[in-house]
């Protein structure tokens, strides 16, 4: 009844991509229903599956992305007017258009799947998960970069899935998650996979692929909770500094960690003793601090983070900047006159960056969503044995980018192997430990200063070697298994098909390799083909 009344009235098909898309905001944090991913993707499948037109899947896809992303990213608003001082009649069309270019990105695999869509279920599923994960690839660099609530997130830890990390990434789960969503369709296949892929998840939770290097080192991270809207007045200046040199000199520890601009002045500007006061308060137990301030003048300046104490004076500064937020994209001046966002014109820092030898560990400092670029973070190893992230997020409110966030650490923790500290202004400064999981954290919105004991570790996972090519491999193979119509008629083949093409994804076989040429040709022969005869 469902399925008829789908394919008598568009309207309704929309109305049901948008609600999915809804719905897919629950498999991430804060709610973290994991385990729902499949059952979410597997009713876009079918949306898409059952189309009638490449117009109607299309317009299906950018249903689903529309709901999806004003759901999940809706605090974009929230800095914009309520933070950002722009005027909500700008604020709000501006957010919205920002949500509908990320919704561009499921409509491009919503009409490239129904305008090439395979035959048998083997190859939509294998052609659909390639176009899920490859989109979400291209979303995490194409305009900068904005892979925020990229599927794969929504298996970090505890999911069992979050095994799969440290090999190819959270693109690669989200070729995984995908893929057993749209074999739900035949359910007994799709709760077979699905079963199969937790067990091995499970199964590669046990692999240590990094170990514990020196003793473990305290730690203190500060949780300011300075209100955003008064973070910048000069009447709050004192005010601030005070709160965090006492925080300082109230938690000893060997590292100490304060967040992204929690001293909001150029460094150099500081009085000469209150940097004096924070440096002692370091050597006095042999540590460090490192500190989120702003560095340079006139018009090169830079979002830094600094280090003092017992070692000597080193400096970070923030290479990805947020559009908009740190940059002001070319042509879009106009637009940020309309908004009071202090320091809005960052310069970038250099992209290669050593790790800040601090508290006798080699930490790897970054700031703000710099942390959502995994590729980006694994150049720091394997000199770093920790990772470090320093957010002001107060710029969102009360909203679900803070948990989203922490889930995002959480899963650069699982594909280095590394832990992750984290010091934010008002939420969530946490631990997270070298398997991803979350070892403690502060309430949003609170002051206070979270304590713990941390090792670094050493060692390489396949993903911080290799970044995502493991990622991209598998998705080829996906497309070629997907366009291949002699190597997946019926289930046995298509099985064959997947080990042959993971033996060419690993380079371990010249019969597999010389096959998939072969594919990869008769795909760009029906491609050349089907592009003239539209013509």
């Amino acid at each position: 009844m469902l399925k008829s009344l789908l394919a008598r009235h568009a309207a309704t098909r929309y109305v049901a991509a948008t609600l999915i898309g809804v719905a897919g905001v629950l498999c991430f944090a804060p709610f973290g229903l994991f385990w729902l991913t499949p059952l979410i993707w597997f009713g876009f499948f079918q949306l898409l599956r059952e189309a009638t037109s490449v117009r109607q899947a299309t317009l299906s896809g950018l249903a689903f992305g529309l709901g999806f992303f004003l759901t999940g990213v809706s605090w974009v608003y929230v800095s914009l007017s309520v933070f950002g001082g722009m005027p909500w009649w700008l604020a709000g069309p501006a957010a919205f258009m920002f949500c509908a270019v990320m919704a561009l990105f499921p409509m491009l695999a919503g009409g490239v799947f129904k305008r090439w869509q395979p035959e048998n279920l083997w190859q939509q599923a294998l052609f659909f998960a390639a176009l899920i994960a490859t989109v979400d690839w291209l979303r995490s660099w194409i305009f900068t970069g904005f892979p925020w609530l990229a599927l794969g997130y929504s298996q970090a830890a505890p999911s069992p899935l979050a095994g799969f990390a440290p090999l190819i990434g959270v693109h690669g789960l989200s070729l995984l998650v995908a893929l057993s969503g749209a074999l739900l369709a035949h359910w007994r296949i799709g709760l077979v996979f699905v079963s199969t892929l937790v067990l091995c998840g499970v199964g590669l939770r046990q692999v240590q692929w990094t170990t514990p290097a020196g003793e473990p080192i305290s730690v203190a991270l500060i949780q300011g909770n300075v209100p955003q809207e008064i973070k910048f007045r000069p009447e709050a200046f004192i005010r601030t500094l005070d709160l965090y040199r006492e925080l300082v000199e109230q938690n000893p520890a060997q590292l100490i960690i304060l967040p992204e601009t929690a001293i909001p002045a150029f460094f150099d500007q500081l009085p000469m003793h209150y940097i004096e006061a924070l440096k002692s308060a370091a050597q006095r137990h042999g540590g460090d601090i490192i500190l989120g301030t702003l560095t340079g003048g006139g018009e090169r300046y830079f979002n830094s983070a600094i280090s003092l104490g017992q070692s000597p004076l080193q400096v970070y500064s923030k290479s990805h900047l947020v559009p908009f937020g740190e940059t002001i994209p070319p042509g879009f001046s106009w637009f940020m006159k309309f908004a009071s966002i202090p320091m809005s014109s960052f310069s970038r820092g250099p992209e290669s960056q050593p790790p800040l030898a601090v508290a006798g560990q080699n930490v790897a400092v970054n700031i703000c969503y710099e942390d959502v670029f995994g590729e980006e973070i694994i150049a720091a190893l394997p000199a770093a044995g920790i990772l470090a992230n320093l957010s002001n997020t107060a710029w969102f409110g009360h909203s679900l980018a803070q948990p989203q966030h922490l889930q995002i650490a959480q899963m650069r923790a699982s594909e280095t192997g590394r832990p992750m500290l984290r010091a934010t202004n008002t939420g969530m400064t946490a631990v997270v430990g070298a398997d991803g999981f979350v070892q403690a954290a502060l309430p949003a919105f609170t002051q206070g200063v979270l304590k713990a004991e941390v090792r670094a570790y050493e060692g390489m996972t396949p993903y911080a070697s290799f970044g995502n090519l493991g990622f991209l491999l598998l998705a080829i193979s996906f497309w070629l298994l997907a366009a291949c119509q002699s190597a997946v008629s019926g289930r046995t083949q298509a099985l064959a098909g997947l080990f042959e093409a993971l033996a060419f994804s690993q380079h371990l076989g010249r019969i597999a390799t010389l096959r998939i040429i072969n594919c990869a040709s008769k795909l760009l022969q029906a491609v050349f083909n089907a592009t003239v005869t539209v013509d």
